[in-house]
């Protein structure tokens, strides 16, 4: 959803008589086509969520039978119509980002399996997809050059994110098999490579916004990155218990850097 929005505010593009269609964006990249996500990965992740989180509705049987599988494809069909009704471009976009949702975790993919290409596929579409068709939708054209390397950026950034997520299911990633970056490299390990991942492509967005003359962009992104930082020593000293909080605070503050760069890129700042 939120990338969505920094896609359309960073096209420059007014908003008049354009709000109808961005809200209806947003309702298709959050709980449409993420929700559905969410669901596709409960139903193939349900045998790794029994050792994990038995309590969620699908190991413990409040959801039972198939109908998480019957969910998930429902809310992929209306996802589709949504997205039809919202225009070509968005339709395709939509397409692609539940094709990606299924692959993601249903078999024979199944990304997520893939410690390296798993956080890579969530990144870019979460952020990148999402980024890439509210601006090309408001713009009626390809972004700029500019737009597209600052959402490639956030999205290989937002690698580091998946990568932090993936802490809370350590235990039945390696049970089942699944070779997430915590498992594979450690859980400190993998802490510091998403750590450095995230401010990584921070950095090279304000080089950017900065080369580029967006000034006031350039430094609030420094700002946020500097937050970021200061709360990293917490996590790294205990990345397990400290994921979730940092997924709070530190994602919170990465996410609002999207919207700095989007602004001024959009010409507002």
């Amino acid at each position: 959803m939120w990338a969505f929005m920094c896609g359309a505010v960073s096209s420059g593009a007014g908003l008049e008589g354009r709000w109808w269609f961005v809200a209806g964006g947003v309702l298709l990249a959050g709980p449409l086509v993420c929700g559905t996500s969410q669901a596709v990965n409960d139903w193939f992740d349900r045998h790794v969520d029994a050792i994990n989180e038995p309590h969620r509705p699908i190991p413990s049987g409040r959801i039972p039978g198939r109908w998480g599988l019957y969910i998930a494809i429902l809310a992929s069909l209306f996802s589709v119509g949504v997205a039809w009704l919202l225009g070509p471009v968005v339709f395709v976009a939509g397409l692609v980002g539940l094709a990606f949702a299924w692959a993601y975790s249903a078999p024979p993919l199944r990304f997520k399996a893939h410690g390296w290409l798993g956080p890579l596929v969530c990144g870019l579409t979460y952020e990148g997809l999402s980024w890439f068709t509210g601006a090309a939708v408001m713009l009626g054209a390809m972004p700029s050059v500019d737009v597209i390397a600052v959402l490639v950026l956030y999205s290989l950034g937002a690698h580091g994110i998946m990568v932090l997520n993936d802490f809370k299911a350590v235990e039945g990633d390696r049970q089942t098999g699944m070779t997430s970056l915590p498992v594979v490299l450690g859980v400190s390990a993998a802490a510091r490579l998403a750590c450095l991942t995230m401010a990584g492509a921070q950095v090279v967005v304000i080089g950017l916004l900065a080369f580029w003359g967006y000034a006031i962009s350039a430094l609030i992104v420094t700002g946020v990155l500097a937050a970021q930082i200061a709360a990293m020593p917490r996590l790294l000293r205990d990345p397990a218990k400290y994921a979730p909080w940092y997924n709070g605070v530190g994602v919170t503050l990465y996410v609002l850097g999207m919207l700095a760069a989007a602004l001024g890129l959009g010409g507002y700042i």
